[in-house]
């Protein structure tokens, strides 16, 4: 078989990749490419079809299940507000149960206690614990007296 009819096929295998997003037709398209470059070299159409299916088999036993892998991981860094849980910050106006104020990031956001019956004073270092919408629930970093 010719070496551009293998190139068709990869290419058609590729866009049948990128509308179904399985890395299965992708991979073909990628076995289908080292046929190719088996054709081109001159063997004949046993030796394609036995790089095909040899390419084939190691993208599907071999790659597809680490690339499946590294999809399915979650991203290494947090964003948006996620990524301020764990952070530092210095209390503006006093934090109790139901309201208060401290200074996160450069930014004045709203806060309140972790621990209901705690009374945080202004100046006091907090940790971040949770963020509810916009308002940051806080717990002391070091024992109040």
């Amino acid at each position: 078989m010719p070496w551009f009819v293998w190139l068709l096929a990869a290419a058609a295998l590729g866009a049948a990749e990128f509308f179904t997003l399985t890395l299965v037709l992708g991979l073909l398209a990628g076995a289908a490419l080292v046929a190719a470059v088996v054709a081109g070299v001159g063997i004949g159409v046993f030796g394609q079809l036995v790089a095909l299916g040899v390419a084939a088999a190691a993208g599907l036993v071999l790659v597809r299940p680490i690339a499946l892998r590294h999809i399915a991981q979650q991203p290494m860094t947090r964003e948006g507000s996620d990524a301020l849980i764990g952070k530092r910050a210095e209390v503006v106006q006093e934090v109790t149960a139901t309201r208060g104020l401290i200074k996160l990031s450069g930014e004045e956001w709203s806060a309140r206690a972790l621990d209901e019956n705690l009374v945080i004073p202004a100046g006091a270092l907090v940790d971040v614990m949770e963020i509810e919408g916009a308002m940051a629930i806080v717990y002391p970093r070091e024992l109040l007296p």
